[in-house]
């Protein structure tokens, strides 16, 4: 296995998929290669953290 460029689908910059990350991805059963980099992985994480994180349940109550 070869590192690989990939481009992020959000801000279209280039960052490498190293062979230690697609090991640790086929290790865990991963089958879809990262679409986004790194940067912004962790700011969609963020992002995601803070919607669910105001108290808030809207889901089924029974």
């Amino acid at each position: 296995m070869a590192d690989k460029i990939i481009t992020c689908k959000d801000c279209n910059s280039q960052f490498t998929f190293t062979e230690n990350e697609q090991a640790f991805y086929k290790e865990k059963g991963f089958d879809n290669e990262p679409q986004r980099c790194p940067d912004c992985r962790r700011a969609r994480k963020q992002q995601g953290n803070n919607n669910r994180g105001n108290g808030r349940s809207f889901g089924n109550r029974w």
